[in-house]
């Protein structure tokens, strides 16, 4: 007795803090014209912590059962709402409303509720648990039975069988009839017809983010089940944030394995973080910071962009080509579409080829921390299938399981050792690096993947390099896919008694903290967390056009360049005047303007001849290992753009 009578007043306690805090929802959900649709209602657990400290407990402490009465609470407010509505000619009665708790800014943040997967026990088995993950592999949408409704035979009382998910969704009728009005006991029940209803059912896993293991750990994931309207709004490569309920499984019974139990989430809310990562931090005064910056160095902008680019790994000296490249790979162009609907595309790709020990790997790192999505493999590690997809068997059934390529949508994939790849799994890598997608066919399963990447590579030479031969040649990759990259930067360890004097003496003084601070003071170095921002800033807020006078030099470079490169056509294709295009854009973006100037396509000239493979103009530029930041970069600018459009003008005389 005492829970029947509990029950009515729990749910009008809820359904009082929806109608009061909640109304907004409830309104446009009785607006929404379908039926038949479920619909989320989010609840914030902090809010419900303010209105109501011991409901809030119960909801986390006893979640299967409250967050039932919450979804009845919620049909009761919808009902109320629906009756204001109605009087004024509007509104849908809907059957299926689910709250969704957010727990964001609540105490059940705190590592108690909210553990690393890898530490989920049995003690966090039946509370409102938080976990945080990457998806790594999202099954097939499927249906399944929920609650029936059964009717006892001797007193004719009407009640709800949920299925138990524990022994695979079977449904279980209780002993003695549960009617408890009165004494009934009776013990055969029929089963109500068109009572059943049917729910979308999904299965993901999460697995927990590598950068927050421990030592010597390996990360483990966990399944978690969606249900309802949380179906099909994730994708393989999203970090979430889920709150559900911790249960478990039985594992399916096969013959000589023992039978276990496999912990799983049933998910009650889930958020995407990845799109935060990028929007989430960059206030309006650092928008402010930034615009105040550049009308600082407003009569030397080179200066300013080079005190932007020592921020690029700064415990590396010099190499400044290579920082240069770097951030304009990150930054990258603009996507073009025409009419017909064929992209060209936005991201440029950079190649590092270099001697051992000239820093590859340190940029590598370093790019993918400044990218909000990076995946970092290494060549002899990967397969094909695992930078594409890979088709997996599970519970009888084949699914793709997300490669690096793919989970690198909309980011970075850095692949180190690229030289030592299999020369088949190289292969899969041109359609994803110009086309941007991935065609699969595999196991019966035919689809087309997006893979928006920039593809970052690092590689040795093979064997002594010898500037005679052409780049294919030294790096053993084939002529289609070095055309593919926009940058290729040779990286020569020469003997230079200067540079090397110089490199020691700032390796040596890394460890001397009292000397580093005065150099902060002087040289404006920015830190990475603004380092950051403003890659993200300039690559959301520009989008820069050409100017005639940018087009007419970049047109004329490319001609003279198609008429000298006869060794080594590979590289000097059409893609090569798109490069020129999407670097002479990034660094528009970069030095945080709207329309790409002169300046931009001779810097974007400047970092493709200093890719040595073709020196057509500048024979002067040298080993992009040796590259330094100068003292004064607008005066040396003037010296090259004025080198660069003689060549340029001659050419022009002479056709």
């Amino acid at each position: 007795m005492a829970s029947a009578a509990k029950k009515p007043s729990h749910v009008q306690d809820l359904a009082a803090f929806l109608i009061r805090h909640h109304s907004h929802q409830l309104r446009s959900i009785a607006l929404s014209p379908d039926p038949k649709l479920h619909y989320p209602l989010y609840v914030n657990f902090a809010e419900l912590m303010d209105d109501d400290p011991p409901l809030a407990q119960l909801v986390f402490s006893q979640p299967t059962e409250y967050l039932r009465f919450l979804d009845e609470a919620a049909l009761w407010a919808h009902k109320v709402v629906l009756e204001d509505l109605q009087g004024l000619g509007k509104g849908v009665k809907k059957e299926f409303i689910h709250v969704r708790i957010d727990v964001s800014g609540s105490p059940l943040e705190c590592p108690e509720t909210f553990p690393s997967i890898g530490r989920v026990r049995v003690k966090h088995r039946g509370i409102l648990l938080t976990l945080k993950g990457t998806v790594i592999r999202s099954g097939a949408i499927k249906m399944y039975e929920g609650e029936r409704k059964y009717m006892c035979q001797k007193c004719k009382h009407e009640f709800l069988v949920y299925p138990e998910l524990e022994s695979r969704n079977s449904i279980r009728l209780p002993s003695y009839c549960p009617s408890q009005t009165k004494a009934c006991e009776g013990t055969k029940f029929a089963h109500l017809e068109g009572s059943i209803s049917c729910h979308d059912y999904q299965e993901i896993k999460i697995q927990e983010s590598t950068h927050v293991l421990g030592v010597g750990a390996i990360p483990r994931s966990i399944p978690v089940i969606l249900k309802d309207d949380l179906v099909d709004i994730v994708k393989a490569g999203d970090d979430i944030i889920v709150t559900g309920i911790l249960t478990a499984k039985w594992s399916p019974d096969l013959k000589d394995v023992r039978c276990d139990l496999d912990p799983v989430l049933v998910a009650n809310g889930i958020r995407r973080t990845n799109e935060l990562k990028s929007e989430i931090d960059i206030p309006d005064d650092v928008i402010t910071k930034f615009k105040q910056f550049w009308s600082d160095f407003k009569d030397t902008p080179l200066k300013g962009r080079n005190a932007i680019l020592q921020g690029i790994c700064p415990q590396i000296f010099g190499l400044f080509t290579v920082k240069l490249a770097v951030a304009l790979t990150l930054i990258g162009g603009v996507q073009h579409v025409d009419a017909s609907g064929t992209k060209v595309r936005g991201e440029s790709h950079l190649l590092l080829v270099g001697d051992p020990g000239t820093g590859k790997s340190q940029f590598l790192k370093f790019a993918a921390k400044l990218s909000n999505r990076s995946v970092i493999t290494t060549g002899l590690g990967s397969t094909s299938a695992g930078l594409t997809v890979t088709a997996v068997k599970d519970g009888g059934e084949w699914m793709l399981e997300a490669g690096a390529l793919v989970l690198a949508d909309g980011g970075l994939c850095c692949i180190d050792e690229f030289d030592s790849m299999r020369e088949h799994d190289r292969a899969t890598i041109h359609e994803a690096m110009e086309q941007q997608t991935i065609s699969v066919a595999k196991a019966g399963l035919v689809t087309t993947l997006s893979t928006k990447t920039i593809v970052f590579g690092a590689t040795n030479p093979k064997g002594q390099y010898d500037p005679d031969q052409s780049l294919s040649v030294n790096t053993a990759l084939s002529g289609p896919l070095l055309s593919r990259f926009d940058i290729v930067l040779v990286l020569l360890d020469t003997k230079n008694p200067e540079w090397d004097g110089v490199v020691s003496s700032h390796i040596l003084s890394e460890g001397e903290p009292d000397k580093r601070k005065q150099d902060e003071n002087l040289a404006d170095i920015w830190p990475f967390p603004m380092l950051r921002r403003y890659i993200h800033f300039v690559k959301g807020y520009f989008k820069p056009v050409l100017t005639k006078e940018a087009e007419i030099v970049i047109s004329s470079y490319y001609q003279l360049q198609r008429k000298s490169a006869t060794d080594n056509a590979a590289r000097t294709t059409v893609r090569m005047l798109e490069s020129l295009i999407r670097l002479a854009q990034a660094h528009a973006r970069l030095m945080f303007r709207n329309e790409v100037t002169r300046l931009d396509a001779i810097t974007a000239i400047l970092c493709i001849e200093s890719s040595m493979t073709t020196s057509a103009i500048v024979d002067s530029v040298g080993n992009a290992l040796h590259s330094n930041f100068t003292e004064n970069p607008d005066m040396e600018y003037a010296k090259q753009e004025k080198l660069i459009l003689e060549k340029l003008r001659s050419f022009d005389e002479f056709p």
